[in-house]
């Protein structure tokens, strides 16, 4: 999602960015990294503007500045929605990517939309994730005609950052009040709170909305280690493993399986029937629909 249409006069001249996000530590729902832009000479107008760290402003003055800036034609802005599926998907997937390199893709993912729309970005000031300095090298490694400004606690110290965090926090806001859930039992509920993981209305509605076989509903960011203490009581679900089939065929035990234990499944296994192989260690609803697996879509 980006402000710019056309391109502006103001951006081919030499611009400042600030990058923050929002939603980092929750339990539910995506995290979003925001960024806001504007030429250089627009700095001291800039501070002028009110925007501060989004967590020390009440909800209704963030979302009177980010209509604000929204009509102003002096600034641009970006953000980077990450679903909370994704999130996990990405987490607990065999090579394994953490919510320090997520972040950083996310940022460098607006740095470089940013610059493919024509800004001529020549300063970008980044709330740090991780070692300030390493963070500031691998961006200026990627982007070596740019000087970053990497820091803790940056979206308190520079404005065009602060303006980033209302962007970056008003959108995740908006994004969970709106969020359309995909599952349709009927006592699925909304009240699920700020969505962090401290937070009692959270962790009742966590408690009220895991299921014993299928988990917890698409808005949870099931990697958290928070679920885990709600999973107790869940099954143990027993995939066939599709790794290594030629291995298989060459006189290993074809009723090989993997456990999805960490997601914080325990319990019942299939049936050996129900996992016969044909020679392919293919379970028999798979052969039945002519199933096949893909590694790359």
């Amino acid at each position: 999602m980006s402000s710019l249409g056309q391109l502006p006069v103001w951006a081919s001249k030499p611009c400042i960015m600030g990058i923050d996000e929002a939603g980092r530590g929750p339990v539910l729902g995506p995290m979003v990294y925001g960024c806001l832009y504007c030429a250089r000479s627009y700095q001291k107008t800039l501070s002028t503007l009110q925007f501060a760290d989004s967590k020390t402003l009440k909800e209704e003055k963030r979302e009177e500045l980010f209509e604000e800036l929204k009509t102003n034609k002096s600034i641009g802005w970006a953000v980077d929605v990450i679903d909370p599926r994704d999130l996990s998907a990405k987490m607990l997937k065999k090579n394994k990517i953490n919510l320090n390199e997520i972040s950083h893709n996310s940022a460098i993912g607006l740095v470089r939309k940013t610059l493919e729309l024509g800004v001529l970005l020549t300063e970008v000031y980044v709330d740090t994730v991780g070692d300030p300095e390493k963070y500031r090298v691998k961006l200026s490694e990627i982007f070596p005609a740019i000087k970053f400004v990497v820091a803790k606690k940056a979206d308190s110290l520079y404005p065009v950052v602060s303006g980033a965090s209302i962007v970056a926090k008003v959108t995740r806001d908006r994004a969970l009040r709106d969020w359309v859930l995909d599952e349709t039992a009927e006592n699925m509920q909304r009240n699920f709170g700020s969505g962090y993981p401290g937070d009692p209305e959270t962790k009742a509605w966590l408690d009220n909305h895991k299921h014993a076989v299928f988990g917890f509903p698409t808005l949870v960011r099931f990697s958290w280690g928070t679920c885990n203490a709600y999973s107790k009581d869940n099954v143990e679900v027993v995939w066939e493993s599709d790794a290594n089939d030629e291995d298989e065929s060459n006189g290993r035990a074809c009723k090989r399986q993997v456990k999805l234990t960490n997601i914080g499944f325990t319990g019942v296994k299939r049936k050996s029937e129900d996992i016969e192989s044909n020679g392919k260690c293919r379970c028999k609803f798979f052969q039945a629909r002519k199933l096949e697996l893909l590694s790359q879509f």
